[in-house]
């Protein structure tokens, strides 16, 4: 298994672009491209851990908090983030960090606490804007169920609790095919009129390259029609921080001893 399949799959549960600005979450040393041998988590990065890496011949470490914040001007060992990034360089080591991704999903850090201290009816405290996004397509009416649940597969659709989500409506469309093309309907050099099915679903900002992949491969246009919109609604299960609440009372000192 090479490195950025771990990576890859990691950034299916908390996807690098939910980080906060600020952060520097991703791949800060080694080669995506290399075979994992192993690997250990921690919640930082140390030269102590990179240590550990390698007599456990691990050559990747996950960790929550990135060891280098902001960019590094020398590398001369002079503090125990450049004697880390040294150590983990020197041994091919791969270090992975996944901190303000991972904090701003709902199922992330702040949910493993929340199981740990059995809350209900959870909610972020602050839901991040500019995470969602909307597709328009325009599709013949025959084949408009195909393409509608090959998008919901490719992850569109979702508003909250709700999957498979979509509004639609029927109208007429029209084109003319120039020299070459190969319409689905219709002939080259002549205008067309189609009966089509204009489909909205919204979807999460990260999945757009495989939807639209998705969407020309079920597709049956050659030349396939669509808008990508960003929405500035809030999205209530991506944001900093998580309220809920206790299923019955408890004393302060049983809370804290959970």
């Amino acid at each position: 298994m090479k490195i950025q399949d771990i990576t890859s799959f990691l950034e299916t549960i908390a996807p690098a672009s939910l980080q906060e600005s600020y952060d520097n979450a991703g791949l800060l040393t080694g080669n995506p491209g290399w075979d994992c041998t192993g690997i250990v988590t921690t919640l930082d990065v140390t030269e102590a851990v990179v240590l550990e890496a390698i007599e456990k011949k691990c050559n990747l470490i996950v960790a929550h908090h990135p060891i280098i914040f902001s960019g590094l001007k020398k590398i001369t060992g002079k503090n125990y983030v450049e004697k880390t990034i040294i150590a983990a360089i020197k041994n091919d080591i791969a270090i992975y960090a996944i901190h303000t991704n991972l904090d701003n999903v709902l199922t992330g850090v702040n949910g493993r606490m929340a199981d740990q201290l059995g809350l209900i009816h959870r909610q972020i405290l602050q839901p991040k804007k500019g995470v969602l996004k909307k597709l328009v397509t325009f599709v013949p009416v025959e084949q408009a169920e195909e393409v509608r649940n090959a998008l919901f597969v490719a992850g569109a659709g979702h508003v909250g609790n709700y999957s498979e989500c979509s509004f639609s409506v029927t109208g007429e469309g029209t084109f003319k095919g120039e020299i070459g093309t190969d319409p689905f309907v219709g002939k080259p050099g002549q205008r067309h009129t189609e009966k089509e099915l204009k489909l909205e679903m919204i979807f999460e900002a990260w999945v757009e390259n495989k939807l639209i992949t998705t969407l020309k491969a079920a597709h049956p246009y050659e030349e396939v029609a669509y808008d990508i919109f960003l929405l500035d609604n809030q999205y209530e299960g991506i944001g900093s921080g998580l309220t809920g609440e206790l299923p019955k009372r408890l004393l302060s000192r049983n809370l804290c001893s959970r």
